[in-house]
């Protein structure tokens, strides 16, 4: 039952991600389910880009607060904020990766983790 408990909570943050991304209009929104995946470092990756530091920076900021407000919860880990080309916010089940455009291309994260299941959103 604790399990079952954990997955829904890892679902839930992942859509509250995809609701703070949209806020703030990132572009090519995509959820990939890793629950299936042996080794995997998380229940779900949440991947978006933005073309500046600015928005990308303004993602990340929207993401915290709607998880905050629903959960009363921080990020376990927060990188790449100083420059905004790659932020990751570590939710530990949830992992959430906000690209400059250029950035997303180069590194392919969504190519490393081709097994899984993918499901894209639209920007709001």
């Amino acid at each position: 039952m604790v399990k079952n408990k954990a997955i829904n909570e890892s679902a839930y943050i992942s859509e509250l991600a995809i609701h703070g991304i949209q806020e703030k209009k990132g572009n090519d929104i995509v959820r990939l389910d890793l629950r299936n995946i042996y080794s995997s470092v998380s229940d779900y990756f949440v991947i978006c880009h933005a073309d500046s530091a600015t928005q990308v920076k303004a993602i990340a900021n929207s993401i915290e607060e709607e998880i905050y407000k629903a959960l009363q919860q921080e990020p376990w880990r927060k990188e790449g904020l100083e420059y905004g080309e790659w932020i990751l916010l570590d939710y530990v089940d949830v992992v959430i990766h906000i690209f400059r455009t250029d950035k997303r291309e180069f590194y392919g994260v969504e190519e490393l983790w081709g097994d899984a299941e993918i499901k894209s959103y639209k920007s709001a």
